[in-house]
């Protein structure tokens, strides 16, 4: 089993603790209210598709555990970093000693594990108003942009996130894409199956955190989508009505949902995720599409995962 460290960083109630609750713990929202401040570091081992372990390590974000974190115990958790997941509060009342932590991490993450991937989730945006988000999210990309090269980091994204709408799951699916070392392997036969099933998309999820790890399009159909977090928000709505069904003692295998413009078949496909076909031409019969998903279950085993 690949074990893959991650370290969740940033400053304290900037919301890494709910945000990992609500990935991993199947928390919803409003839940995360309950939860207590992190003290220190916390260990949390999570599986990730069947095969890999995600060793995640949730720092707490008062001031003192940061001077420990940059002296006594900076080998120990910066060491063998895979991914770094900083974490910003747009709403912050010292925005600028929230950067001085930040350079402080990308020097120790620099000096202990250069090949970590980084990612910057500008966090709590849904406080902004939403005509002034876009450039909000803006300026903060820049400066995190400055810190990164005054410290020689090249590598790195910037999400905007909130634990109330879809960017949280679209950060996320983001992140523990790179962890898939074989990721573009997937991606050539799920564009392979989406076109033997004439579909226009086809998306494969996680099982247990219904994150998108994968996704393929119809080349005649990659324009006209109103709406670029649509995965985003069904994993979101699909996870809430997987919990609903475990509340009421009943497992989710898959839906079907159909309208005047397409059909959507939800289901079941390997051991370690569920796979979303979405099928618009009329004379593509349902028997046939939901024969394909079975019969193709077999072949992607193969190679999911494969770390």
């Amino acid at each position: 089993m690949a074990k893959k460290k991650v370290l969740l960083m940033g400053k304290a109630h900037s919301g890494k603790t709910s945000m990992r609750s609500i990935i991993f713990a199947n928390y919803l929202a409003r839940d995360t209210t309950r939860l207590s401040p992190t003290l220190d570091v916390e260990h949390h081992h999570v599986r990730f598709l069947g095969d890999v372990m995600l060793n995640l390590w949730d720092c707490g974000g008062q001031d003192a555990f940061f001077e420990s974190y940059f002296e006594r115990d900076r080998e120990t958790i910066f060491r063998s970093v895979e991914l770094l997941i900083y974490v910003f509060d747009i709403e912050s009342e010292s925005p600028e000693k929230d950067f001085d932590h930040f350079c402080g991490v990308l020097e120790a993450i620099e000096e202990n594990s250069p090949d970590a991937r980084i990612f910057v989730l500008v966090h709590k945006m849904d406080l902004v108003a939403p005509q002034d988000r876009a450039h909000v999210l803006r300026e903060r990309e820049s400066l995190v942009a400055e810190s990164c090269q005054s410290c020689g980091v090249q590598n790195f994204a910037v999400f905007g996130t909130s634990i109330w709408d879809e960017t949280l799951y679209k950060a996320w699916s983001e992140i523990v894409t790179n962890l898939i070392p074989n990721i573009r392997l997937l991606e050539t036969h799920l564009r392979n199956f989406c076109r033997l099933c004439d579909a226009d998309e086809v998306v494969l999820f996680e099982r247990a955190t219904f994150l998108v790890i994968a996704h393929a399009q119809a080349a005649d159909k990659r324009t006209g989508h109103f709406d670029a977090h649509r995965f985003e928000k069904i994993s979101n709505i699909v996870k809430q009505f997987k919990l609903s069904c475990g509340k009421a003692q009943s497992s989710f295998q898959g839906m079907q949902v159909r309208n005047s413009r397409f059909s959507a078949f939800i289901d079941a496909f390997t051991a370690n995720t569920y796979i979303m076909v979405i099928v618009s031409n009329p004379h593509v019969q349902t028997a046939a599409t939901i024969w394909n998903i079975q019969n193709a279950r077999t072949h992607f085993e193969k190679f999911i995962p494969r770390i």
